[in-house]
């Protein structure tokens, strides 16, 4: 379970705690290098968007469908914006017609081991990471990416980017209309919790050992203090069990908050 330090080390900044979990031998032992794999975008493809007082940022996009005014923001894992995100932007696009803007927090690094991984995620500007996901909303809003305005915008991410997805939707307001968190660490301090307007959906392995059952349950609570909508799905699986590409991959797990994630976005961004 995760301890309570680690979780009163929570800062309004994000990830200050994920930052702390990647020092840990043990946490980084827990995720195995990514497999390869061969991917050839089919509908994607690699493009920039303007930060205010920085370097442009890397998006890889997915327009939506024609006459489509729904996008949603991708956030990637620790690992960063390598073939299997570009994947999963694709897939989620093939399975509701969105536009998809996969961003990189990284600054075109992409990690191959859990090591290198970590320090990439302790490298992290918070303030340029927040100055990214703005830029891409505002992006996908004036409809400067995707060919279009959109007028429903999500946010979706995984571990590291989990945690991200939600101080999107937090420091962004009504911009951002539903949130999706996959294992990724959440705000648990009510009285930071005013600006949420997004509904949340939680997915959460009950085997991981940071971000399990004891994290979830003070998030939830603080959600709950602070009148936040939020929707958690626990499953009985370990970190990362969403992603293909990890050894620990649980497909039944997966398939379930696939269905669950589609099914959330489908209420908020499809109306």
């Amino acid at each position: 379970m995760i301890m309570l330090m680690a979780i009163a080390a929570l800062s309004d900044d994000c990830c200050a705690s994920m930052k702390d979990f990647t020092k840990d031998p043990a946490f980084r032992a827990e995720h195995l290098s990514p497999e390869n794999i061969d991917f050839v975008p089919q509908h994607g493809k690699m493009a920039k968007v303007k930060v205010p007082g920085g370097a442009e940022a890397n998006l890889f996009i997915v327009p939506p469908k024609e006459g489509g005014k729904a996008a949603v923001v991708m956030i990637h894992e620790w690992w960063g914006l390598n073939d299997h995100i570009k994947r999963e932007a694709e897939r989620l696009h093939a399975a509701t017609g969105y536009g998809v803007l996969a961003v990189d927090m990284y600054d075109g690094k992409v990690a191959t081991t859990s090591d290198q991984a970590g320090e990439f995620v302790r490298a992290v500007n918070d303030e340029r990471a927040h100055g990214i996901l703005k830029a891409t909303l505002d992006a996908a809003k004036n409809g400067n990416v995707l060919g279009g305005a959109m007028s429903k915008i999500g946010t979706i991410g995984y571990c590291f980017g989990g945690g991200w997805s939600f101080q999107a939707a937090l420091k962004n307001g009504p911009m951002v209309d539903a949130c999706v968190v996959y294992y990724g660490m959440p705000e648990t301090d009510p009285a930071k919790l005013g600006g949420l307007t997004a509904p949340v959906l939680g997915i959460f392995g009950k085997q991981d050992a940071r971000l399990g059952p004891e994290l979830v349950g003070t998030f939830a609570k603080a959600m709950a203090t602070a009148t936040k909508p939020l929707d958690i799905r626990m499953y009985d699986a370990p970190h990362a069990f969403a992603n293909p590409s990890n050894p620990k991959y649980d497909k039944v797990s997966a398939d379930k908050a696939w269905h669950e994630t589609l099914a959330f976005f489908g209420r908020y961004l499809s109306h």
